[in-house]
């Protein structure tokens, strides 16, 4: 006879994601004391300790971590049982988006998916690509949307909208408006996001095998200091055209022709390969591919 149960699992995810007890339980409507008592019994019924306490919070130990996406798994699973006769339930859902995406797609999509269900709830963290990746094989988000490859075995991916990068120079650069063979723009003093962007593996490695690597003069973590960084004059930067799109067309920045390179790249809608989509998971994704549809049969 199965003895462990829902509940106990749910307390664990919520104790897992709070970093303790306390938090968790105000989080899923309970007291402490009967938080801390049902998380005390589930490990009572498995003969092992899920956390370590470090200083006031509880980390995962090992056997936690082994747990952890058995049990998002199986929570997932009852959801989809309650509502799979229900298609109109509404969606709750974690997301997270790498940069581009996040700052540039997310905000429409969203406000879209919204409207058509008032009653959806949707979480959305923004990171780069491999933060994006590492929260969804945690199951720590439902479904991610990266700008990057993923070659994780945990994770499906499925090529979604299509996207243009651009290098972009202050007015007034030698290179500002001219076609720059491939070392030449090696020569330059780069401006690039973090390791683990996106954008950043995709010039990478259009570049590598025609000129060599980048000097990278300096790394910021968000697009919108890259671009302040280029008006100032500290070097040129790569970045999606959906960022850049108004200040090309003030004159604030200037394009740098690259004909020699293939800065076309794919976003990817992602999701843990051993995560049971939700009706919200399956609603979401064909709304996503709704955008794509639109974005195909928009003029060029």
């Amino acid at each position: 006879m199965i003895k462990l149960t829902l509940r106990e699992l749910e307390i664990f995810l919520a104790t897992a994601r709070a970093g303790g007890v306390t938090a968790a339980a105000d989080q899923i409507g309970l007291s402490q004391s009967a938080a801390s008592s049902a998380l005390g019994e589930l490990e009572r019924r498995l003969g092992v300790q899920l956390f370590d306490r470090v200083g006031r919070r509880l980390e995962l130990n090992e056997h936690g971590r082994w747990l952890l996406p058995q049990a998002e798994a199986l929570l997932a699973q009852a959801r989809e049982i309650e509502t799979r006769f229900n298609t109109d339930a509404p969606a709750r859902l974690r997301l997270y988006a790498s940069s581009t995406i996040g700052n540039r797609v997310m905000p429409e999509l969203i406000a879209g998916f919204l409207q058509q269900a008032p009653t959806n709830r949707i979480e959305l963290a923004i990171g780069n690509t491999a933060d994006a990746v590492v929260a969804v094989a945690a199951f720590e988000a439902d479904m991610g949307l990266i700008e990057g490859i993923c070659d994780d075995a945990r994770i499906l991916a499925e090529p979604w909208l299509r996207d243009e990068l651009v290098v972009v120079a202050a007015p007034g650069h030698p290179l500002a408006n001219i076609i720059a063979p491939p070392r030449q723009l090696v020569a330059e003093r780069w401006l690039l996001r973090e390791p683990g962007s996106g954008t950043r593996e995709v010039l990478s490695a259009a570049l590598a095998p025609l000129a060599g690597s980048l000097e990278v003069a300096l790394e910021l973590g968000s697009s919108e200091a890259i671009k302040g960084a280029v008006r100032a004059g500290l070097g040129v930067a790569c970045l999606s055209r959906r960022t850049v799109a108004g200040e090309l067309e003030r004159g604030d920045l200037c394009a740098i022709a690259t004909p020699a390179l293939n800065l076309t790249r794919h976003f990817y809608l992602i999701r843990a390969r051993d995560k049971i989509p939700t009706q919200g998971m399956l609603r979401f994704r064909a709304w996503c591919m709704a955008r794509l549809a639109d974005e195909a049969a928009a003029p060029t």
